[in-house]
């Protein structure tokens, strides 16, 4: 059975001098929504945050994501035209976010508000680990309704055509991701923090995110329409891939990592 991706204006209201769009809300539904639940985390299992100095996080870690998110993409994806035009970077209004950018730019911010209100960092890192997921869902749904990052041309049953692109039927990539990046990862830690093995150390979470997130998303690469100005890196990877391999290495250094 074909699907047909459903029709969906990306601009939710035109106010004529801005638009709002569904890209945009996910962003701001994923940190409304974080920000409530890691308080709740916060006071259920660690207590080290007063919810003064979560909002104060916050509002750091917007500036850091979306920041890092642009220069990440800038830098990863459009490396040449950068060096044609360096004020591409900020020309924001053309779109164009990395999620290992805003991975960067949320390490340093959360790095910084540790130093700064003498907190350890996994501590903080093993919050926003477990509300991370729900970024990624909005950002997911948000590129279906964009019509970006679609998938590969398919035979699979349940394909999907995107009018807009063409009439192949392709995988509906952003959707994969939005399920396993979102819901299944989200899951697999709530499980692990409700049940903590005995050889539960801080930062753990924090690791699971970065495994779990490489290896889903280096997984469903294969599954997706490649980057058109980068193709494939050696005729076989594409840069989201290479870029979770680090991830994926520093996820289990930190997961095995020796009791200190």
């Amino acid at each position: 059975m074909i699907l047909i991706q459903p029709s969906i204006n990306p601009i939710i209201v035109s106010l004529g001098f801005i638009d709002i769009r569904w890209y945009s809300l996910a962003y701001i539904f994923a940190f409304i929504f974080g920000s409530i639940l890691i308080k709740k985390i916060n006071k259920s299992s660690y207590n080290l945050f007063s919810d003064n100095e979560i909002d104060r996080f916050f509002i750091w870690a917007v500036i850091g994501v979306i920041v890092g998110g642009r220069i990440g993409y800038v830098l990863f994806y459009q490396t040449a035209l950068f060096f044609a035009k360096p004020y591409y970077l900020l020309e924001i209004w053309n779109g164009g976010m990395s999620f290992h950018g805003g991975l960067i730019g949320i390490i340093f911010t959360m790095y910084f508000f540790s130093i700064k209100n003498n907190k350890r960092f996994f501590y903080l890192s093993d919050l926003v680990s477990l509300v991370a997921p729900i970024g990624l869902f909005f950002g997911r749904i948000a590129n279906f309704i964009n019509n970006e990052l679609y998938g590969r041309i398919t035979d699979f049953p349940f394909a999907m055509i995107y009018p807009i692109i063409d009439n192949n039927p392709r995988h509906p990539s952003q959707l994969y991701e939005a399920f396993f990046e979102g819901i299944v990862i989200i899951t697999i830690l709530f499980i692990y923090l409700k049940r903590k093995p005995k050889d539960y150390l801080i930062g753990n979470i924090s690791a699971l995110f970065l495994i779990f997130y490489s290896i889903f998303r280096f997984l469903i690469e294969y599954l997706r329409e490649p980057d058109h100005h980068l193709g494939l890196i050696f005729n076989y990877f594409s840069m989201g891939q290479l870029l979770c391999i680090p991830l994926f290495v520093a996820g289990l250094a930190i997961f095995f990592r020796k009791r200190q």
